[in-house]
């Protein structure tokens, strides 16, 4: 079984996502802060992801809390984008195995959701022209 949390914060600190293909489940349902409709799977979750690795880690980003359940956990974190103050907390769920099958971001203040919006739609859209 896969110690779901201690991989994830070891992929944030290598800035390494090469593991995500085994962290995530065939089925996961990522929760976008910024598109109001669930996203299944995990070719689109990885793309999500991935886009989101490359927008919010950079120095500044930081968990600061973290609250975790037998096969749930909430990590809040921090960081600095273009000089507006982001707060969220990545919500993880996975299964027996320790494959997360739901992951949901949500942001504070409403600027922040701003910026990221913009960001990751630029981030995916050169993603779109790539394939």
């Amino acid at each position: 079984m896969i110690d779901t949390v201690n991989v994830w914060h070891k992929m944030i600190e290598s800035r390494d996502i090469s593991g995500l293909d085994l962290l995530l489940a065939d089925d996961v349902v990522f929760h976008s802060p910024v598109v109001h409709t669930a996203q299944t799977g995990k070719p689109v979750t990885t793309m999500y992801l991935t886009a989101a690795y490359r927008v919010f880690l950079n120095d500044t980003f930081r968990y600061i809390r973290e609250v975790a359940g037998e096969r749930d956990a909430v990590l809040e974190f921090v960081v600095d984008i273009d000089g507006v103050s982001v707060n969220g907390v990545d919500m993880l769920k996975w299964n027996d195995d320790g494959q997360l099958t739901e992951f949901k971001v949500m942001l504070r203040p409403l600027r922040a959701v701003n910026i990221i919006h913009e960001k990751m739609a630029a981030m995916l859209a050169e993603r779109s022209r790539k394939s």
